[in-house]
């Protein structure tokens, strides 16, 4: 069960400084607990001790580091069952999603550990003319600073990981924002942190108004500013971020290729997974699915059927595949957007009621291209079918989109299969399977829309480090 009210965390420790944020359960919309709101003074403080404390944390041997991280995961296995809960309520995440993404944490943690040891440097060859004789190159990484962290509602517990595990593996201070609808497994993660050895002041999580978090994006104390949420606002902080590099995970509207020699019955199991698991709020949640014509009846009218069985209802049900999208008012956009292409000609072939934050999983067909549930990001339990002849053809309609985060394609010919990896403007091609499959050590990110750099712990480590070159003359 989750406590009755919960603190944020300045400087390492545990402040219950008011209730002022209210944390509904989103099946119910009624208030489960409450959380202390940092505002804009506070964020200074924890800034301050970040940067204060980035001077022990260069100093912290990588063993320590590997220890810290190594606590935290045995920490999440204890607490496994109250994490998961709590992804339940305050996220809406069906109970079977919320244990993945409980074991995707611990993943996460793990991987930090064991790169936490890895951070290797080179000797480098400088003798590339005369010039250079007698001189040798060795650089290493070093941490970049105190890092500023923003991470979304949907994934409150492995976003928040990806951003907190690589900067306590690369000596990193950091300050964290989780957003304010699901701020408690952010804070189940400050609380086993808190019982480290991590210098005081390496780390605080503050639930903050949108008004009062202007810091996390203009202070130059901060090295790095690392954001995972929607386009709108990514792009927005990129501008207003200063110097400091940005490292952007925005959104999509992943497509799927389903080619005439797919086995027709694993796309459309796995497709139903990458478009409705956790109610579609995934940044890469298939969107688009394309099909061969000569297999598009087919896939279709096996398709519609299937989602249409879906269950919808509670959470913490273990029946349940379908909850609660974020809000009433997301599910109210996403309703009109199916309505908007309903009305431009799309056919709608199942679903599109709506219930509070309820939304039936829905499956258009032929919405035309500029409608916004095709292209826009849905972020909701939406799939936008229609066919194809020709593979380049296909190619090109993923293509043509303003993002490009990751896309599927179902095909057994190694040719084409090649083909989508050179052609795909995207940041990664999941052959035979959907864009929605990830694992925690991959390179995760996308082009154009769809964001800057890539998380992945080793890929974010690299973010969040230096090079520092020592030259070293012998005399001739």
């Amino acid at each position: 069960m989750l406590a009755s009210s919960y603190p944020y965390y300045l400087a390492n420790k545990a402040v219950y400084a008011n209730q002022d944020l209210d944390v509904t359960n989103k099946y119910t919309n009624e208030v489960a607990t409450k959380v202390a709101l940092a505002d804009a003074k506070v964020i200074d403080k924890a800034i301050s001790a970040a940067d204060e404390a980035q001077k022990a944390m260069n100093k912290m041997p990588p063993y320590q580091r590997q220890q810290i991280l190594e606590h935290c995961v045995e920490g999440f296995k204890k607490r496994f069952d109250e994490l998961a809960h709590s992804l339940c309520i305050e996220a809406g995440k069906p109970i079977k999603d919320a244990r993945g993404e409980v074991t995707r944490l611990i993943d996460t943690f793990k991987i930090a550990a064991e790169e936490a040891v890895r951070i290797n440097g080179e000797v480098t060859n400088l003798e590339i003319t005369e010039r250079a004789k007698g001189y040798t190159g060795m650089y290493k990484h070093v941490p970049i600073g105190p890092c500023s962290f923003i991470s979304p509602f949907n994934f409150p517990l492995n976003l928040a990981a990806h951003k907190i595990a690589p900067a306590i593996a690369a000596g990193c201070a950091f300050v964290l924002k989780p957003a304010s609808r699901t701020p408690i497994g952010a804070l189940i993660i400050g609380e086993i942190l808190a019982e480290t050895d991590l210098p005081e002041g390496a780390f605080s999580i503050l639930p903050c108004s949108r008004d009062g978090a202007d810091l996390f994006t203009t202070d130059e104390r901060f090295k790095l500013l690392s954001f995972t949420g929607s386009p709108d606002v990514g792009w927005q902080l990129k501008a207003k971020a200063g110097k400091k590099p940005v490292v952007l995970e925005l959104g999509g509207n992943a497509a799927c290729i389903v080619d005439a020699d797919s086995d027709i019955d694993d796309a459309i199991t796995r497709i139903i997974f990458g478009a409705y698991y956790q109610s579609g709020q995934s940044c890469i949640s298939v969107q688009r699915v394309l099909i061969h014509s000569s297999i598009y009846e087919r896939f279709k009218n096996q398709y519609v059927e299937k989602v249409k069985a879906l269950v919808h209802g509670d959470p913490l049900s273990e029946d349940t595949f379908i909850g609660p999208m974020i809000s009433e008012g997301e599910a109210k956009r996403l309703e009109s957007w199916i309505h908007e292409a309903v009305d431009a000609g799309a056919n709608l072939l199942c679903g599109g009621e709506r219930n509070g934050a309820m939304l039936r999983a829905t499956v258009l067909e032929n919405a035309p291209r500029d409608t916004q549930v095709n292209a826009e990001e849905a972020f909701g339990p939406v799939s936008v079918i229609s066919a194809f002849d020709d593979f380049d053809e296909a190619l090109e309609r993923v293509n043509d989109s303003q993002f490009g985060l990751q896309a599927g394609v179902f095909t057994r010919d190694i040719y084409k299969a090649h083909k989508a990896w050179d052609e795909l403007h995207v940041g990664g091609v999941v052959i035979g399977d959907v864009p929605s499959w990830r694992v925690d050590n991959m390179p995760y990110g996308g082009v154009k829309e769809s964001g800057l750099g890539r998380e992945g712990i080793r890929y974010a480590i690299a973010d969040m480090t230096e090079i520092k070159l020592m030259i070293l003359r012998t005399p001739q």
